[in-house]
């Protein structure tokens, strides 16, 4: 642990960081964002703090749930195939991924009611609009069916009709046919930051900003305080994640390094007068990726306007495409123009590479990584007893971009290093670039302490 710590010291890369920008993948990209049931929104990825032999793996898709958004309360899309992708080896491309695949039933179709009756049991009659799942494992030995017909818990409706809606999402953690964990359903969304004042033009309101309309400094404002998500979370044991079959418990090996990423794809559309050419031999259209998603915050800010969809749509090994957008980023070009004083690292931006491309050398590097974006583990390094919020900014090496914790503050970590202020550039750790940030430090609700560790969604009826 020395040794990766030391190394990391040394690079002063681990603050690379920050080019990701000021706000998580909801909505990202042009096309995605008209088909919010396909749109990833968060990846998270961190050894589990109560079950450290294991790895918890949480994708996140929907977003800005109005929790009372009925009588079509959200669901997954029985026409979209989910995926969480893993590649063990650096090589960028995918040797584990999961699929899921959901379908609706409807009990009552002569009511517009989602339940007719309160909802004590996931099979309760009351239940009206239900959702299962399967679950698939794809790996170098084919496709493995690990569990079929899996129930997903309703929607937090309200007190009436879900009125314990904590032993209803606790009856829809699975165990799947390798022992892993699986969960799947409506979360509060842990994401959290000041949505309202990146957006417009990044006038954080901690931070008495000079340009266009001085505000005083004030509180951040979550933009996702009272909003859901779906969640789709495993948890698995290391040994079924690395390449070598291994426990992963030698954070300088690089077979204890994974990266992972989530995507959503829907089928080809055939248009009229179109051929056949693309379908499969079972008659079936081929699916296409729709939407994307490793680290936080890439497509949103650093991918420009033109070439979103693309990136939606590109794979990891096709990365170098947009290497030019990681070196002379957007973001690191726009601060001294909306808060004149604050100086920043000049271009181009080695250091960044490290972060949205190859891992961070001795700490989440694999070896003979090739270039790619992904969310990226070093498994073997435990979790620490009290996470800090600004994760390996503050030392803990189990903190995001080694990896993803729920509660890692992403908007102010990326926000400080882009500014410099770091202890290891030394030149731009001062007042005002060591002071930046949106004024939002947690969640809105606290998480859970066992798996899913995602807090509870928020209840349709409020009081």
């Amino acid at each position: 642990m020395k040794r990766i710590a030391a190394c990391v010291l040394g690079m002063g890369v681990v603050f690379g960081l920050a080019f990701l920008g000021f706000a998580s993948s909801h909505r990202e990209a042009p096309l995605i964002s008209a088909d919010p049931l396909a749109d990833n929104t968060d990846v998270y990825a961190f050894v589990s703090p109560d079950a450290p032999q294991t790895v918890t793996l949480i994708a996140n898709w929907i977003p800005l749930e109005a929790p009372g958004g009925g009588p079509n309360f959200y669901k997954f899309g029985d026409d979209v195939l989910y995926r969480i992708n893993i590649d063990n080896d650096g090589d960028a491309r995918d040797d584990i991924v999961y699929e899921f695949r959901f379908k609706t039933a409807i009990r009552n179709q002569a009511t517009f009611l989602y339940n007719t009756g309160p909802i004590a049991s996931l099979d309760d009659p009351n239940f009206n609009i239900r959702q299962t799942y399967s679950v698939t494992r794809i790996d170098r030995r084919g496709r493995t069916r690990l569990g079929a017909n899996l129930a997903t818990p309703p929607v937090n409706v309200g007190e009436r009709s879900t009125p314990d809606y904590e032993a209803l999402a606790t009856a829809a953690v699975h165990t799947l046919a390798d022992g892993s964990k699986v969960f799947a359903g409506q979360r509060d969304d842990p994401f959290f930051v000041d949505l309202g004042s990146v957006f417009d033009l990044l006038g954080l309101r901690p931070f008495n900003a000079a340009h266009l309309i001085p505000k005083p400094p004030a509180s951040g404002v979550d933009g996702l305080k009272g909003l859901n998500t779906h969640v789709i979370a495993l948890q698995i044991d290391k040994s079924l994640l690395t390449h070598d079959g291994s426990a992963a418990v030698d954070p300088t090996k690089t077979s204890s390094i994974i990266g992972v990423y989530s995507t959503t794809l829907r089928r080809r559309i055939k248009i009229d007068h179109d051929d056949d050419d693309d379908r499969g031999k079972s008659g079936e259209r081929h699916w296409v990726q729709v939407s994307r998603l490793g680290l936080p915050l890439v497509n949103e800010v650093v991918i420009p306007l033109g070439l979103k969809d693309r990136f939606n749509a590109s794979d990891p090994v096709d990365d170098r495409q947009f290497a030019s957008f990681v070196l002379n980023p957007e973001p690191a070009r726009l601060i001294p123009v909306l808060y004149p004083g604050v100086a920043v690292p000049p271009a181009p931006r080695n250091d960044l590479a490290a972060i949205f491309l190859t891992g961070i050398p001795g700490l989440n590097q694999p070896a003979h990584v090739t270039p790619s974006e992904m969310l990226r583990l070093n498994m073997a390094i435990p979790p620490s007893a009290s996470p800090n919020p600004l994760g390996l900014l503050a030392g803990q090496l189990d903190g995001f971009p080694n990896g993803r914790r729920l509660g890692d503050d992403v908007v102010d970590i990326e926000i400080r290093a882009l500014a410099g202020a770091t202890p290891f550039t030394p030149a731009f750790n001062r007042a005002p670039n060591n002071q930046l940030g949106d004024g939002v430090n947690q969640n809105d609700k606290s998480f859970l302490s066992t798996f899913p560790y995602v807090a509870h969604p928020f209840p349709g009826y409020e009081e």
